[in-house]
């Protein structure tokens, strides 16, 4: 990136000039009724050691107040005034959306985001900055202190927090000293400095200063789909992963107003018409399937910049619009505006759809009125998809299913609270049950799905291993619960690898019925509107193999995702997933070794035995260096360590960031000595629950189900046994019983005064 900056060595003449027209600027600003503040205009914001590269403002401004004393080329002084200046500039262009539309959160951070990165361009093209400079000075300056205050949102700027007993929707107050952490609409965090190409914004390339191989070139070289099988684990794996990613993250992109889908505004459009965001997915002409349909581009669009906690500058840095820890989201969502939909405000309770009252049979999730097309895809206009906490509960009806049976648990744990203490009102049901639903996701996540995922040697090196029994006490306010750029953008979507190319139904005597082909269950799930077949749905969760964890991807997802309605082809999913980490300025999959301490390489060939061969070949045969490999690709690629399904780079990634989220989260269901906190008595009795006795609980028709629905059944490990046998144990609420006030006994009997 070549920065343009003035000197104040400039020759008389243009100095005079520039500087009549400088004061000029400055009186028309005046004249436009700005209020810049007068205090501390002339003092540096940021000194820039070595030689002098003062914007031309700057030095006019300085030498019209008498003073030239930081341009005197040993170091650059930039101003509070040249920082409001580049503000000034920037509301020019860009419009700050309403902060008072609770339905449009997104584009209200966005436009800050943007307005704040606007001035840090601006900033490191004046002064033509270094890398180390935009990520390590510019954070420093106080923009408190700035124009930039005036717009600055007060989550970002100015929170008080109180302990309380049920944690805030939007993960405010998540950490009480620092209140953004773990908070909704907040940067995502990085293990390691972006490698943006021009320092700031722009998507990675090679470490020779050349183009990365195209997105689609790795996803068809690199990404088969070759159809290996493991042998232990099920699909339920890949629901409840998918699930636990949904409740982490989410990155703000741009929406098209009318459906709120990534705008289809990138190919086949003259540049003057594209969405300003796009970054399209090029295909070359020789790919074997899309050249069939004469596809050369995928559209593809960028994520917003992020306001940082205070709004402090620096390179762009996307934000995460879900919570950074595991507190259901998925299941209650992250703004009180979508809570309230999704609530009845009776009993505690959820809303739902009874769409089988008739036949005795549960409730599913309530119909997406609002925004049909919003992550659907429907084949008529009578057709709807589901409502949920998380937006994209209907991008795959697997995921659906798991929504529904949380959403289902919360219902069931408001109508049991609301037996065993009939004087709590909604809001207290609502909150209680709520605070045991995520306790479960937790209990769940760590105990079931971690263990299969790392394998217990990872879990033990990263303090992953809950407590058999009393509390926990590992909160630790000084680490944030963040979510990490690393893990959102390639760690945590190993999963695609599990995916299989057919969704298979099983009956309740685990007799397989029929399969459906995966593209045509992605963004529609309209096949749960016919009775029995959710439970049909779960059985198969439960009963069928998952690929295995490798650099196969089903065609599924890389040649057909978000397939249209009688469409022949679709979107790369592999594609998507390098542009996306591209695109966030991850670096990539060598510098991720090295951070989680394996030996950095310059030669494809160290990676033998790393990952099978004939991966490393082709990588070589694609790419320049091994430092260019993609992380997302690198990861999958790896063969697994003993007792994991991960390899160790994505194992290393992902532990760190479940060891964040348990140790940076006050409200975690194992603490002490919280408002929290949970009885030992209660702790007890949510230890004792499993996924089995959550389906066993929200399904109608299946009696009988193996103890750990992630693995396959075994008689001697994972036996089957039936749901009423009492093996699986059940939670009793009664420890959540309590006396009603009016029906307490007066302090004074009790001490006996």
């Amino acid at each position: 990136m070549s920065y343009v900056y003035y000197r104040a060595t400039m020759p008389s003449i243009r100095c005079f000039i520039f500087f009549f027209l400088q004061i000029q600027w400055v009186l028309s600003i005046q004249l436009q009724s700005f209020e810049i503040p007068l205090h501390g205009d002339g003092d540096c914001a940021l000194i820039l050691e070595g030689p002098g590269r003062s914007s031309s403002f700057d030095y006019s401004f300085n030498l019209l107040r008498g003073s030239t004393s930081n341009y005197d080329g040993s170091s650059t002084c930039i101003t509070y005034q040249a920082v409001n200046a580049a503000y000034l500039d920037a509301r020019k262009r860009i419009r700050i959306a309403p902060p008072d539309d609770a339905e449009k959160k997104n584009e209200y951070v966005a436009s800050i985001g943007e307005l704040v990165f606007d001035i840090s361009m601006n900033l490191a093209k004046t002064y033509g900055l270094s890398y180390e400079e935009i990520e390590k000075g510019l954070p420093l300056i106080d923009t408190s202190k700035t124009l930039i205050s005036e717009v600055c949102p007060a989550f970002l700027s100015n929170v008080e927090c109180r302990a309380g007993k049920y944690r805030r929707l939007d993960g405010l107050c998540t950490n009480i000293e620092h209140p953004t952490w773990g908070a909704s609409h907040t940067p995502f965090t990085r293990l390691l400095g972006p490698v943006y190409a021009d320092g700031i914004q722009a998507p990675r390339i090679g470490i020779s200063g050349r183009q990365l191989p195209l997105a689609r070139v790795v996803s068809r070289t690199m990404h088969p789909d070759e159809g290996y099988h493991d042998h232990a684990g099920t699909v339920m794996i890949i629901a409840w992963g998918q699930f636990m990613d949904h409740d982490y993250t989410l990155q703000g992109t741009p929406l098209d107003p009318k459906n709120k889908n990534d705008p289809e505004e990138c190919c086949g459009r003259p540049q003057h018409l594209k969405h300003p965001y796009c970054n399209e997915i090029y295909v070359p002409k020789d790919d074997f399937f899309y050249k069939l349909f004469k596809v050369n581009c995928i559209d593809f669009v960028r994520t917003f910049p992020a306001p940082r906690p205070g709004c402090r500058l620096g390179s762009k840095v996307p934000f995460n619009t879900l919570t950074a820890v595991l507190d259901g989201n998925t299941v209650y969502g992250v703004t009180e505006y979508h809570n309230n939909k999704l609530r009845t405000f009776n009993g505690g309770l959820l809303r739902m759809h009874p769409a089988f009252e008739h036949f005795g049979l549960k409730d599913l999730l309530p119909l997406k009125l609002e925004y049909p097309d919003e992550g659907c895809t429907r084949p008529n206009s009578s057709m709807y998809c589901f409502e949920a906490g998380e937006v994209r509960v209907n991008e795959q009806l697997v995921l659906t299913c798991m929504h529904t049976l949380m959403a289902r648990e919360h219902n069931r744990l408001a109508r049991g609270l609301a037996e065993v203490n009939p004087h709590w009102d909604d809001e207290t049901l609502f909150q209680e049950a709520r605070r045991i639903n995520i306790a479960f996701i937790q209990h769940i996540t760590y105990n079931e799905f971690l263990p299969i995922l790392l394998g217990k040697d990872v879990m033990e090196k990263f303090g992953l291993l809950l407590q058999k029994e009393g509390y926990w006490n590992g909160y630790d306010p000084n680490v944030n619960p963040g979510v990490i750029d690393a893990f959102a953008s390639a760690a945590f979507r190993f999963g695609h690898s599990l995916l299989p190319t057919a969704v298979e139904r099983w009956s309740k005597a685990h007799k397989f019925i029929a399969s459906k082909r995966l593209s045509d269950l992605i963004r529609r799930p309209h096949d749960l509107f016919r009775a029995g077949i959710f439970d049909e749905y779960v059985m198969g969760l439960m009963n069928q193999v998952a690929q295995a964890m490798d650099d196969s991807i089903t065609q599924e997802v890389t040649n057909h995702l978000f397939k249209k309605v009688g469409g022949r082809f679709g979107m790369d999913l592999v594609s998507f997933n390098m542009q996306r980490g591209r695109e966030f300025g991850i670096p990539g999959y060598m510098e991720y070794r090295k951070f989680c301490g394996l030996p950095w390489s310059d030669r494809f060939e160290d990676l033998f035995g790393a990952m099978p061969n004939d991966t490393v070949r082709k990588y070589s045969s694609i790419f320049e260096h091994p430092a260019d490999v993609d992380l997302w690709s690198g990861g999958v690629s790896e063969k697994p360590l003993p007792g994991s399904m991960l390899g160790p780079t994505f194992a290393c990634i992902i532990a760190t960031q479940f060891s964040y989220s348990r140790r940076g989260d006050r409200f975690w269901y194992e603490l002490p000595n919280q408002p929290s906190s949970f009885t030992p008595e209660q702790l007890q009795e949510i230890r004792k629950v499993k996924l089995a006795r959550i389906i066993c609980d929200n399904t109608d028709l299946i009696d009988t189900i193996q103890l750990y629905p992630m693995v396959l059944p075994d008689h001697e490990i994972n036996p089957r046994v039936p749901c009423k046998s009492g093996i699986i144990p059940s939670l009793d609420l009664a420890k959540w019983a309590e006396f009603p006030r009016e029906h307490a006994f007066p302090l004074n009997d009790i001490l006996g005064k």
